[in-house]
């Protein structure tokens, strides 16, 4: 788990069984966080209410989201981007969120690097700026292609939601 801005930080699935009461925590990973939070295999069909996310408690916000190669498709993806901002700038003043998905590399360090670069923590006249801005504090950053052509089609629109 590393800190990326004040009180936010990027984990994989390990740093997400050892936070503690502290922090509010978005799982932004269908496998296995955002299935076993609904209770399904498989799919779940488009039409669940939780299709997109699950709210547990006050302080847990699934998303099913996966990585692809193809870009994601706005219908899908600017729902969950929108709900993060929210849960994130709901916490984060009182609280440490932590934004994880399974390695820590693409979902959960593109939801807390667009949430930066709506804060003007990052560049962000352009998405490869803000990208640019957010790999000399996070490293990891290797977003996939889903992930990127999706930031940089809609960056615009991102940092208005």
């Amino acid at each position: 788990m590393i800190q990326v801005f004040e009180n936010l930080y990027v984990g994989t699935n390990t740093d997400c069984q050892q936070v503690t009461a502290g922090f509010a925590t978005i799982h932004a990973c269908k496998e296995p966080c955002h299935r076993q939070a609904v209770g399904y295999k498989g799919n779940l069909k488009a039409s669940h209410p939780s299709y997109l996310m699950h709210l547990h408690g006050d302080r847990h916000l699934y998303l099913n989201m996966v990585d692809m190669d193809q870009e994601l498709s706005p219908q899908y993806i600017h729902p969950i981007m929108e709900r993060s901002m929210l849960f994130i700038e709901r916490h984060i003043h009182d609280k440490k969120v932590l934004v994880h998905c399974n390695w820590g590399i693409s979902r959960s360090p593109s939801i807390a690097l667009l949430y930066m670069a709506r804060k003007k923590a990052l560049g962000n006249a352009t998405y490869d700026m803000a990208r640019n801005d957010f790999n000399a504090i996070y490293a990891a950053y290797t977003p996939g292609r889903g992930i990127s052509g999706y930031m940089e089609r809609y960056w615009a629109n991102l940092l208005a939601i």
